[in-house]
């Protein structure tokens, strides 16, 4: 049996978080409700639906450097805000950059993810404060 804990905006986010991290596609995709949508801050939409969210994040998921490290989380009912560094390969070879994702839950899913992208950064980033 589920503890009713568990469909928590926090631990839900959280289930995200360590699924990203193991690079575990469908067990991430699953913390995401059917027709949920990405955006970028200040942007346009980026992808909605379990298809178009999984053909966005295929690839980044075989980069073997992949991980995100949470700085900070902020929760306000419904809103889940990380701030995280993500460690990832660029074109420019192994770095990083900051993000900060703004997750709506409802019913125990995400049901929208706004990311503001901060900019690529070579190396590891600063240990936390």
């Amino acid at each position: 049996m589920m503890n009713p804990l568990d469909d928590a905006p926090a631990a839900v986010v959280q289930r995200q978080l360590d699924a990203y991290n193991r690079k575990d596609l469908e067990g991430w995709l699953a913390t995401y409700a059917p027709d949920a949508q990405q955006f970028e801050l200040g942007g346009g939409l980026l992808a909605q639906g379990h298809e178009a969210i999984r053909a966005r994040a295929q690839a980044r998921f075989a980069d073997p450097d992949l991980h995100a490290q949470l700085i900070r989380r902020i929760q306000m009912g419904p809103v889940v805000i990380d701030h995280e560094w993500v460690i990832r390969r660029f074109p420019s070879g192994l770095g990083h950059m900051e993000m900060v994702c703004i997750y709506q839950v409802a019913h125990g899913l995400i049901q929208s993810a706004t990311f503001s992208f901060g900019l690529p950064m070579p190396g590891m980033p600063p240990p936390n404060p």
